[in-house]
């Protein structure tokens, strides 16, 4: 008999290098080229933002794949050109270079992040098209950044796919906490102004309520800080992942 899978929790940041962290988060005296494996002393997990900037070749996630920890695990945010420039109106085969190319991360590979532009409304029919052009072994969360998406007819699209709604904070902004798929994904960017501020224990414990409620039914759940300001987000990760083993 197979034993059932014990759900993971994977707490970390959006991105690492962030030259505002020298001395609060990463040591003073500590070289850039340290601050990778610095940062996997104290996390499993990242979710990589450059691939959003910049699609990244072949090469450098197998570079990525190396540098990191066996049990560590990569998020990516997929490239802006899908999103931002295209809204989602691609060929399938441009999604596959750009996954094909993430699989180098082998075993460290989690979830793929979409994120929608703020202003784009709400449009199901172009969504269930590029989401048909998804290939079912990857997993994959979408972050909707206009309000207009927000209803029922989303979350049963999303669960038709088996694609996870992006729970998340911005701006004084919490999203539905809508569960779509088998995992549960959040960014939390900041509890103030964008990318900025430091959660107060009480928030962080309502997240940490909110982990372990979804960890107790079986989800996995992937949370990650974009509160980059004086290095908040890896102090609130800490933090949280404090708070929910002393939970235990």
């Amino acid at each position: 008999m197979n034993k059932k899978k014990t759900p993971q929790l994977f707490i970390g940041t959006s991105g690492w290098k962030y030259p505002h962290w020298k001395g609060n988060f990463y040591p003073r005296d500590l070289k850039a080229r340290e601050e990778f494996g610095y940062y996997c002393s104290q996390f499993d997990t990242v979710e990589l933002n450059n691939p959003f900037y910049r699609s990244p070749s072949a090469p450098t996630f197998e570079r990525w794949e190396k540098e990191a920890p066996e049990n560590f695990l990569y998020s990516v945010k997929a490239n802006r050109f899908f999103t931002h420039l295209k809204k989602l109106n691609v060929k399938r085969m441009d999604i596959l270079n750009f996954l094909d190319k993430a699989q180098n991360l082998k075993k460290k590979l989690g979830p793929f992040l979409f994120q929608l532009p703020p202003r784009w409304k709400k449009n199901i029919p172009r969504l269930e098209t590029f989401l048909k052009k998804l290939p079912g072994k990857y997993r994959y969360s979408i972050e909707f950044r206009d309000n207009s998406w927000m209803d029922e007819e989303l979350y049963i699209c999303l669960r038709k796919h088996h694609i996870a709604f992006c729970i998340y904070e911005l701006a004084g902004y919490i999203s539905p906490l809508s569960v779509t798929a088998d995992f549960v994904y959040i960014r939390l960017h900041g509890p103030g102004a964008k990318y900025s501020g430091s959660y107060s224990v009480q928030k962080l414990t309502k997240w940490a309520n909110f982990c372990k409620q979804q960890l107790a039914g079986g989800k996995d759940v992937y949370l990650y800080f974009d509160n980059d300001e004086k290095a908040y987000a890896a102090k609130n990760a800490l933090r949280l992942k404090t708070l929910i083993t002393e939970m235990a």
